[in-house]
């Protein structure tokens, strides 16, 4: 135990876990689609409307609903387990993905888009907190939950870097809505994969005669301090994906969209790996407010750059800031909430993200249309500047509980059930 103490336990010994791969795999491509997903609305919207105000606001429907409903499928998969979940809801986010491109190539009016966004975004699967909730089953109380921690969120990253390249690629080279229907057959595909991964999935525990999934993670002050902070990072995500795509269009290069992205996801999945690599003795509180000073500030100078080039490196050190204010507001969630809201927690996250980036594309977007080109970048700066001073002003509520004193309160505070 003591060597612990001093030293990180590496990827590698993540990876040897016990069947961590049967869940691995599947999963990175599960959650392939969702990082297609807004971006491919964005581009399948404007060219089928001319308008990036259009786009932005359909993305914004379906990330917003989204963001309402993943809490309440975290709080499902608890209740029945995720294969119960994601059977259903990879079919319906299938065929509504499906109806929105046909409706959107029939040049539908936006009203009609906007209703067949909602099914759209409200089914889709949630697999990274999912695949977090299987690493809470392997690990328990390992000391490599917070390398597990550190990896989603690379994971994640990498998925960034991969999806929109691959959606702008197809939307541009071979047809507008190509985007759309391959993120369709992806999460079919890799949901079904993903949900036959039984062994590994989360039982659903009694204790006593109660289910423990009925604290609920929004009750608890630090999560609703998180969930700003996300906020935050999502209008970074957002803001970037119109204005990028914006920017790429303004100088006649849309192809290029996709690698300015690529590269700022690029400097995300960089720094996750790094700072997933250090054994870090500086408080995860303090390191939280410390990098989401450091993306507020870099954030705020987008909107300054004036070539692809100075874009690109802005990108890269905003995305360098981004990751490690995820890995500590996952890394925190451990400490802030019980084992059997940990699930709901982490879906509230993640929809904070989807809704603080549906917001950032509505915005972006009519900046674009309205102002001059770049002021979609406004956003970012806005969104960060803002999850800053709500996380200093409330930095108090995300002291973690000791581990100590959960032990010492006994089996009702302290379950080993596989549920987060």
């Amino acid at each position: 135990m003591a060597s612990t103490v001093t030293s990180r336990p590496g990827y590698g010994q993540l990876l040897r876990t016990r069947g961590a791969w049967t869940f691995l795999l599947p999963g990175f491509a599960a959650r392939q689609p969702f990082a297609m997903l807004t971006i491919s609305i964005v581009l399948l919207v404007q060219h089928t409307t001319g308008s990036y105000g259009a786009a932005g606001a359909a993305a914004a429907v379906t990330g917003v609903s989204m963001a309402l409903f993943a809490p309440y499928s975290g709080r499902l998969a608890d209740r029945h387990g995720q294969r119960a979940v994601l059977l259903p809801g990879v079919l319906v986010h299938t065929l509504s993905g499906l109806t929105f491109t046909a409706l959107a190539l029939g040049h539908a009016p936006l009203w009609a888009l906007f209703v067949a966004a909602v099914p759209t975004g409200a089914s889709v699967p949630q697999i990274g907190p999912m695949v977090r909730a299987r690493w809470g089953v392997k690990l328990q109380d390992s000391p490599l939950l917070s390398t597990a921690a550190a990896f989603e969120s690379v994971t994640d990253e990498l998925t960034f870097v991969f999806g929109p390249l691959l959606a702008t690629a197809l939307c541009t080279a071979v047809n507008p809505a190509a985007g759309l229907i391959t993120e369709a057959g992806l999460t079919l595909i890799g949901g079904l994969l993903f949900a036959a991964q039984k062994s590994t999935q989360p039982t659903v525990a009694l204790v006593g005669h109660a289910r423990v999934q009925h604290v609920s993670a929004l009750s608890i002050p630090g999560v609703r301090v998180l969930i700003v902070t996300f906020l935050g990072i999502g209008s970074v995500f957002g803001g970037m994906q119109v204005s990028l795509a914006a920017f790429s269009e303004s100088i006649g290069e849309p192809g290029l969209n996709g690698v300015l992205y690529g590269t700022f996801a690029a400097g995300n999945m960089l720094s996750g790996l790094v700072c997933g690599a250090v054994a870090w003795k500086i408080a995860p509180q303090r390191r939280l407010l410390v990098g989401y000073a450091a993306l507020a500030l870099t954030a705020s100078a987008l909107w300054t750059a004036h070539s692809a080039l100075l874009l690109a490196g802005l990108g890269l050190l905003v995305g360098m800031c981004i990751a490690p204010a995820l890995i500590t507001g996952y890394t925190l969630v451990e400490g802030l909430v019980p084992a059997g809201a940990r699930t709901e927690a982490f879906t509230w996250l993640t929809g904070a993200v989807a809704l603080g980036q549906a917001a950032a594309v509505t915005v972006a977007g009519q900046l674009e249309d309205r102002l001059w080109g770049g002021a979609g970048f406004l956003v970012p700066m806005a969104g960060t500047v803002l999850a800053l001073g709500t996380l200093i002003a409330l930095r108090s509520h995300l002291a973690t509980r000791p581990r100590s004193r959960t032990v010492a309160r006994g089996v009702g505070h302290r379950v080993p059930v596989a549920v987060d």
